[in-house]
């Protein structure tokens, strides 16, 4: 992880006024949230995760499943996040459990800004980054590792569900293809 970790920093522009925003976009189980974490540490900064603007109920409709890349509410990530970089703010976290906005989050004015997860490159977000990170892993490590975090009912809907709609993502707008590195996460024997 140091290697990575260190290929990553090398990437970062030179200081500049402004904030240097990363994202980490990828395949489920393919480690964006422990990359993020460890990136975190080393450049004391927050993280904001695209899980916490699942879609909410009100904007599940027909036309917005049939979106690539619609199952995620980018129009209140950009709102509520990256449109205030730069700044302190806060934003609520979606909770699935009750399908509606939960936790506050705070977000600290720094140097760097992590947005981590998939979809964060979603082409209404995309051009907001200065470095992109697509993490990558093969497909049988995929699901042991998603079956050992979610259990063997979960992982049914991410290999029917989730999964294929992540590659459509992935495909339709070439986000390997357009990141600054891409990590891959091998067999793990």
């Amino acid at each position: 992880m140091a290697d990575i970790l260190n290929e990553i920093l090398s990437l970062l522009p030179p200081k500049a006024d402004g904030v240097i925003v990363i994202a980490i976009d990828g395949r489920c189980g393919a480690g964006k949230t422990t990359l993020a974490t460890k990136l975190a540490a080393v450049l004391d900064c927050d993280v904001v995760h695209t899980d916490d603007f699942f879609l909410p109920p009100r904007l599940r409709t027909p036309e917005r499943y049939a979106e690539v890349g619609g199952n995620v509410d980018y129009e209140r990530l950009y709102s509520e996040v990256i449109s205030k970089i730069g700044k302190s703010f806060s934003y609520r976290r979606f909770d699935c459990s009750t399908m509606s906005e939960g936790k506050l989050v705070r977000v600290r004015k720094k140097d760097f800004l992590i947005v981590e997860g998939a979809y964060s490159l979603h082409p209404h977000l995309g051009k907001y980054y200065d470095i992109a990170i697509f993490c990558d892993v093969d497909s049988s490590l995929q699901r042991a590792r998603i079956l050992k975090r979610n259990g063997a009912e979960k992982l049914k809907a991410f290999e029917n569900k989730w999964i294929p709609l992540e590659d459509m993502y992935f495909s339709e707008f070439q986000i390997p293809q357009k990141c600054h590195k891409v990590i891959f996460a091998g067999k793990e024997t």
